[in-house]
């Protein structure tokens, strides 16, 4: 498996990967102004052969609001069903979160997770040390409920080797 910046020609591949694994899917032109907005904090992880299994993309705040508010939203993390627990969510986010802090010197960085995504709220929790900051009711289109979820950043914590 690889981890890499993402290109401006992967955003069809990061689509397609949303649209097999969530309810929650967005148009192209979400991916093209996130992934051409903010291509620092944009990364892919690729199999073997080169297909997109993974993918953070940047969400909708513009530099100055980044900086004053010294947090970022997580962006979306997606794994294919097949490729999952083998470490790429945590690699994916915390090369992320590194970005975050050096391009923007982020303290924190937050997302939503559904109530019912036992499978996202272990990850976040146990795996990348989020923790719940509060209950968002009707939070998805659907009227499920989210979990807000916090996680502090420090360039300490995010000792990573760059890409």
């Amino acid at each position: 498996m690889n981890i890499r910046c993402a290109k401006p020609e992967d955003l069809m591949h990061m689509q397609h990967c949303n649209l097999l694994c969530l309810p929650e899917n967005y148009q192209m032109k979400y991916y093209l102004y996130h992934g051409l907005s903010w291509p620092q904090l944009s990364y892919v992880a690729e199999d073997d052969r080169g297909n997109i299994v993974g993918f953070t993309l940047h969400p909708p705040l513009s530099s100055p609001q980044i900086t004053r508010a010294k947090r970022l939203p997580t962006p979306p993390l997606i794994q294919l069903f097949h490729h999952r627990r083998l470490g790429l969510a945590q690699k994916l986010m915390d090369q992320t979160a590194k970005a975050m802090v050096e391009a923007f010197n982020a303290k924190y960085v937050s997302l939503h997770v559904r109530r019912s995504n036992r499978a996202a709220l272990h990850l976040y929790t146990n795996t990348l040390q989020f923790t719940i900051s509060d209950i968002e009711p009707k939070y998805y289109a659907d009227g499920e409920d989210a979990y807000a979820m916090k996680r502090n950043l420090s360039p300490e914590t995010l000792d990573l080797p760059d890409l």
